[in-house]
């Protein structure tokens, strides 16, 4: 922390309305990188391939929903997943099923490492990470980042399987190039 960041109440922070929300680290409250269209393209298709086999993967897809990783730290994954018999709550306390995170430019996968130990910590089991410039993706852990097997991203022991090949395909689409 800076000596010029001014903390904020917590109870302020959750009163708060921030476009796009923001992540909430002990008082500080830190903006996002996000915004431009290689990132919400990826975030599009992942809400859109959650959402439409919502039922019968039994999950609940959530794009950028607060998450109390510990009592003073909020996150704001750009995609949570939810399994459906979770509880509901407004602001999300149980381990998430999964959380994404999608590279904006000037992101690093050190500057992310962060984010994963907090969802990590918390107790979330799957972490992934997309990087739409370069078109990859990875599985996170506290340990690093590995590229998963395979053109796919899955969760063992459930249907969920996501082809890379597919979601990187209409990046090309778009003209997005890498």
């Amino acid at each position: 922390m800076s000596a010029t960041t001014t903390l904020v109440p917590l109870a302020e922070y959750l009163a708060s309305s921030y476009r796009p929300d923001r992540d909430y680290l002990e008082g500080e409250v830190k903006e996002r990188r996000l915004g431009e269209r290689p990132h919400s393209l990826v975030q599009a298709y992942f809400v859109r391939v959650f959402g439409v086999n919502g039922r019968e993967w039994k999950v609940w897809v959530q794009p950028e929903q607060r998450v109390q990783v510990r009592p003073e730290r909020y996150r704001v994954p750009d995609i949570c997943v939810l399994v459906r018999d979770q509880p509901f709550e407004n602001i999300v306390t149980h381990p998430p099923l999964l959380c994404l995170e999608i590279l904006s430019p000037g992101d690093s996968l050190s500057e992310l490492q962060e984010r994963v130990d907090d969802y990590a910590a918390m107790g979330v089991q799957h972490i992934w990470t997309v990087d739409p410039t370069r078109r990859r993706a990875y599985l996170a852990s506290p340990t690093g980042f590995v590229q998963p097997q395979g053109r796919e991203l899955a969760i063992p022991g459930t249907p969920i399987r996501i082809s890379l090949d597919e979601l990187f395909a209409e990046l090309d689409e778009a003209g997005q190039t890498p």
